[in-house]
């Protein structure tokens, strides 16, 4: 087994419960993990034998361009779609983070990570 991360990738995204937030947008982080076997593509040198963080990046974007009101939801459909789409995925993990949130104080950053693991 091997992880593949891709960290901090920078996004702008209007979600949020309070309708100034999904009007005017927020800047957000998010991170991806992913457990796969990678023996294969460390040997082959293909990058069909592994998985494409290229196409990891595209699918956060895309995620994080559907407006949620949850960060929750955001994560969720993440990892629901990279376990969907690369079969070598076995164990995913994603956090998203909204800069500086409207809650009140000076607070750099709100996260939620959550995980998910293929079902056999």
């Amino acid at each position: 087994m091997g992880i593949i991360k891709v960290e901090n990738i920078r996004v702008f995204a209007n979600h949020g419960c309070l309708k100034e937030e999904t009007a005017i947008g927020s800047d957000y982080r998010v991170d991806l993990e992913v457990e796969a076997d990678l023996k294969i593509s460390s040997k082959s040198d293909e990058l069909s034998d592994t998985v494409d963080y290229v196409f990891l990046n595209k699918v956060v974007r895309e995620e994080m361009a559907l407006p949620s009101k949850l960060l929750e939801t955001v994560a969720k459909r993440i990892l629901d779609r990279v376990l969907r789409e690369v079969s070598l995925i076995t164990n995913a993990t994603v956090a998203v983070s909204k800069i500086n949130p409207p809650i009140g104080g000076d607070v750099e950053m709100v996260t939620i990570k959550m995980s998910e693991r293929r079902k056999k």
